[in-house]
């Protein structure tokens, strides 16, 4: 068992310090305010490097050549555009903020994928699926922002079918020298400037460094999906350490 519990930090750090309401209801405020600027900044703070992380992930996922996967957290379906290389039968996503969602949906129908891409409205912590439903989950920078991390996981496991398999990615804190120091220098300062700039959401991308200062990485967040009744959980460091891709698998 790790020594982790939904109490500790990354419950507690929230988008909106002085609100009163749930995390989950803050993050989808915050994530439907800034839905017209999130795909632009999502590439321009990452320098264009998210794209390659996605198709790490979707490389990942290929490999138990799934038919139908969930997309967890979907956003505005960035992962699930990525997974229709792998030629699924169906891929559904899911966002607790709809106006993500609707841009989503404009992108997929741009692409003619509509026909394959359904995302809809629902929360990680209860996911509107039956048990055994999907050969793959994933979820791409949203388990950060769950407001009960084993929960989300745990439901995430539950609609996968056995032997399924689990793919994350999620930001993590590079430790070696000097990506360590210029990355805490960028993601403190300068990333939270251009966000609120162009988002003109002043707490979002404050929010964001200080929830992957808080968020289990590496080994911690491996004891974390073990205990969730995940199996052979590994993670990988990619770009010095800034992403971690995360796999695992449903007994």
């Amino acid at each position: 068992m790790t020594g982790y519990t939904p109490e500790q930090t990354p419950t507690k750090v929230l988008p909106d310090l002085s609100s009163n309401v749930s995390k989950k209801v803050q993050v989808a405020d915050m994530f439907n305010n800034i839905a017209g600027k999130y795909d632009f900044l999502n590439h321009f703070l990452s320098l264009g490097i998210d794209k390659q992380w996605r198709k790490r992930a979707i490389k990942e996922m290929g490999e138990i050549k799934p038919k139908h996967i969930l997309d967890v957290a979907t956003g505005t379906g960035d992962l699930a555009i990525a997974a229709t290389s792998l030629q699924p039968q169906k891929i559904t996503g899911v966002d607790i903020a709809e106006k993500m969602l609707e841009a989503g949906r404009e992108k997929i129908k741009a692409k003619n994928l509509d026909h394959l891409i359904e995302l809809l409205p629902g929360d990680s912590e209860a996911l509107p699926f039956k048990s055994d439903s999907f050969d793959g989950v994933m979820c791409a920078y949203g388990v950060r922002n769950f407001e009960n991390l084993e929960a989300g996981l745990k439901e995430m496991n539950r609609v996968l079918r056995p032997g399924g398999k689990l793919v994350i990615l999620e930001f993590s804190k590079p430790e070696t020298f000097p990506i360590k120091q210029l990355f805490g220098i960028y993601f403190k300062f300068l990333l939270p400037w251009i966000g609120r700039l162009v988002s003109k959401h002043h707490r979002a991308y404050t929010y964001l460094p200080e929830s992957v200062k808080a968020f289990p990485q590496g080994k911690e967040f491996c004891s974390i999906l073990k205990d969730c009744g995940y199996i052979k959980p590994k993670a990988k460091a990619l770009t010095f350490g800034i992403t971690t891709l995360y796999t695992a698998y449903k007994q």
